[in-house]
């Protein structure tokens, strides 16, 4: 397969490898994308483990609580930052999110086929064309969740006026204002970390068992590294799965706000609990960032007056 310049790009910006590296990965995996950032990644040379992390498409995250026990967020695109901050938009995004935590759809088919709640003779689907239509620009609504707290409250956070919208369904039978404060402290920890479960219970053995094996490709093909006994070798993968978890796994986060710059989000947990005189934990989060693992249209000014004047 034929290695483009575009294809070397793309792979440079989901894992910030050199554009040499870039091309010679790209060529040992016949220019399969996702073979090719694990090759980078075995071999020590990828910046960047997540691509779905690259943030590229516009538009805003927005939630709705209904009570304390009823929340939704949703992502809804449009094709510029400019209508991103449009007002127009901006109320119709706030109106999917109203629409979304009323709903009982279990999928974004049924969400779309919906009576609209601002108009019933009007499906979602039908509100959106006509905002297309109103706004002059391509507009999805790309992804909701809801969360329904059956033990405890949710807790929901908006940030950087809509680039991330979070919610946090709390565990707890004490609910007063310094419980619920702290799990919107825990919401703030979640959109600013980006953890991605709950606590190492939630890990699969199957990510943990090809995490290994990457880590172990990477001291492999380390020139000092890969000279060192296999029990060493074995002690230094679980040492850096370890620290893997503790960036990926919220409880094991240290919490953003700790005084001592060490305490956990368990411990913070743990300290909410014992002075509440209850149980307070976090069943559940939901983190949205916009634009997550989708591709920004590039845009060629030059080109688009170019094409305009006839030229």
């Amino acid at each position: 397969m034929a290695i483009t310049a575009a294809m070397v790009k793309e792979l440079r910006e989901l894992t910030g490898a050199g554009m040499m590296d870039c091309k010679k990965a790209l060529n040992e995996t016949d220019g399969n994308m996702d073979e090719a950032v694990e090759y980078l990644r075995k071999n020590g040379q990828a910046k960047a483990e997540k691509k779905a992390s690259r943030i590229a498409a516009e538009g805003l995250c927005a939630v709705a609580v209904s009570g304390d026990t009823t929340a939704a967020v949703v992502e809804v695109n449009s094709e510029t930052d400019f209508v991103a901050k449009n007002e127009t938009f901006q109320t119709f995004v706030k109106a999917v999110a109203a629409q979304a935590v009323a709903s009982s759809a279990a999928d974004m088919d049924a969400f779309l086929e919906e009576a609209w709640n601002e108009d019933a003779s009007k499906s979602v689907k039908d509100a959106l064309v006509e905002k297309v239509a109103v706004i002059g620009e391509n507009l999805k609504i790309r992804r909701f969740e809801k969360v329904v707290a059956e033990n405890g409250f949710v807790s929901t956070y908006i940030h950087g006026g809509g680039r991330i919208g979070v919610i946090v369904e709390a565990k707890t039978d004490v609910v007063n204002d310094d419980v619920k404060q702290a799990i919107y402290n825990i919401a703030m920890q979640i959109a600013a970390l980006n953890p991605k479960y709950v606590s190492r219970s939630e890990v699969s053995e199957e990510y943990i068992a090809h995490e290994k094996e990457i880590l172990l490709a990477q001291i492999k093909n380390d020139p000092k590294e890969s000279q060192k006994p296999e029990k060493v070798i074995n002690g230094m993968v679980e040492g850096r799965i370890s620290k893997e978890l503790k960036e990926i796994c919220l409880v094991d986060q240290v919490y953003v706000k700790a005084e001592d710059g060490k305490q956990t989000v368990g411990k913070y947990l743990e300290q909410v609990s014992k002075e509440a005189g209850a149980s307070v934990s976090v069943n559940r989060f939901v983190r949205f960032e916009t634009g997550e693992g989708l591709e920004k249209k590039q845009e060629d000014f030059a080109a688009e007056v170019a094409a305009q004047m006839g030229k």
